[in-house]
């Protein structure tokens, strides 16, 4: 498939959703297994499941803050996109550090908070 062949992703319409969606079940199984796993990863199994999402970009930052406040609006205490990170760093990006302090998740509020403590935690709940 080209990438003129995938749907486009414009935040809040039905083909955004459905790769949001598509996005969270990938990382939950991931989080069940207790692995981290690369963008570059993400981003080749939502092009299998039909969608165009560059590992690098705006797309993935936006995506990912939408998957991680879809969970929380479900009630999941944990930011799943912890999971998701750099190949080089081994760690998330620099938006997750800031998606992790906004008033949304607060993370900053909690003392001696780290993503290490993040990551496990999504472990944790992922597993059960």
């Amino acid at each position: 498939m080209t990438d003129t062949q995938f749907p486009r992703l414009t935040e809040g319409s039905e083909a955004w959703n459905a790769a949001r969606d598509a996005m969270i079940e990938i990382i939950k199984v991931w989080a069940a297994g207790s692995r981290t796993a690369y963008y570059s990863t993400l981003s080749a199994q939502l092009r299998e499941s039909g969608f165009s999402v560059p590992a690098r970009g705006r797309l993935m930052s936006r995506l990912l803050r939408a998957a991680c406040e879809a969970e929380a609006d479900r009630g999941v205490p944990v930011m799943l996109t912890a999971i998701v990170v750099n190949k080089q760093t081994r760690r998330p990006s620099a938006e997750f550090e800031v998606l992790a302090r906004a008033d949304r998740f607060r993370r900053g509020d909690v003392p001696n908070w780290t993503w290490e403590m993040e990551r496990e935690g999504v472990f944790d709940h992922y597993r059960r």
